[in-house]
């Protein structure tokens, strides 16, 4: 599925940023504020896990990342259970340090799906929410972004649901977090949708979503891709550790722009913007020649 070199969708525009769709993939670079992450990246452990935090998102940006997602719970299945205060302790110095040293343009998103994590982060200067159970888990948090005027990533998650076609079952997912959140006042352009690979779908279920993941854009809204180092590259590979799974995540960024991500959250930036540059001047028609 070829997709436009022009914007398909009006640009994200809130506060002094402005994401313009469909120009470009954006690379969003996965900072995990935890000492249990799944793939073996959690900084929370140790006396200099701020300035360890601090300094993996100074070299996503450097690397080319827009987006920078901070995160203080594990999401892998059967991870330990976090409070909101625990959270809170673990996210809120790294995304203050993290303003106070980023460029202004750099957009810092909160990983949570608890209303008073989301409430907290973003007044210490995130100004952008990546909810794994799009607004359902804590349904105050689509209230905490739209008096935030913040945009939302709505991640479907069909853990515990009881799937029939998983492509309609995702489909159907996410049409009701974007009513959740136009309900709560969110505006239509600040709401992002993914697919949620790896969150209660199967091998052969994921498979199924990347294969078919541009029927996706026929809910209207920009597609984020977060694929990296997860399970299913490991099992397709033949058993691989997430820290071995590099090139099967490359082949899933590159084939996921060909079906119209926007944005692809990854833990590898260096090498992931190599391969969106690629699949960007191929699909989008991006490729300018150096002047000699």
């Amino acid at each position: 599925m070829a997709i436009s070199t022009t914007a398909v969708f009006p640009p994200t525009q809130w506060a002094s940023h402005s994401i313009i769709w469909g120009q470009q993939t954006y690379v969003m670079g996965i900072v995990n504020v935890t000492p249990d992450s799944f793939s073996g990246d959690g900084l929370h452990q140790g006396g200099d896990w701020i300035e360890r935090a601090v300094a993996q998102a100074q070299q996503f940006v450097a690397q080319g990342a827009l987006v920078i997602d901070v995160g203080g719970e594990s999401t892998r299945p059967h991870a330990d259970t976090v409070t909101t205060e625990q959270e809170i302790a673990r996210v809120l110095p790294v995304i203050q340090a993290l303003r106070a040293q980023l460029p202004d343009q750099i957009i810092i998103s909160i990983d949570t799906y608890k209303a008073k994590v989301a409430a907290r982060a973003l007044e210490a200067g995130a100004n952008l929410i990546n909810d794994i159970w799009g607004l359902k888990h804590d349904p105050a948090i689509a209230d905490v972004a739209r008096s935030h005027g913040v945009p939302v990533v709505l991640m479907a998650n069909m853990r515990g649901y009881q799937k029939h076609e998983i492509v309609s079952d995702v489909t159907r997912f996410l049409a009701a977090a974007i009513d959740r959140a136009l309900q709560a006042g969110i505006p239509w352009e600040h709401i992002i949708i993914d697919p949620g690979i790896g969150f209660g779908t199967t091998p052969e279920e994921n498979l199924t979503l990347l294969r078919r993941l541009g029927e996706l854009r026929a809910l209207g809204r920009p597609l984020l891709l977060g694929t990296s180092r997860k399970s299913t590259i490991g099992q397709v590979l033949g058993g691989l550790p997430p820290e071995e799974r590099l090139e099967g995540t490359a082949a899933t960024v590159a084939l996921g722009i060909a079906q119209g991500a926007d944005i692809v959250r990854v833990h590898d930036v260096h090498e992931m913007m190599r391969v969106v540059k690629m699949s960007d001047a191929i699909i989008r028609g991006t490729f300018q020649r150096p002047e000699a």
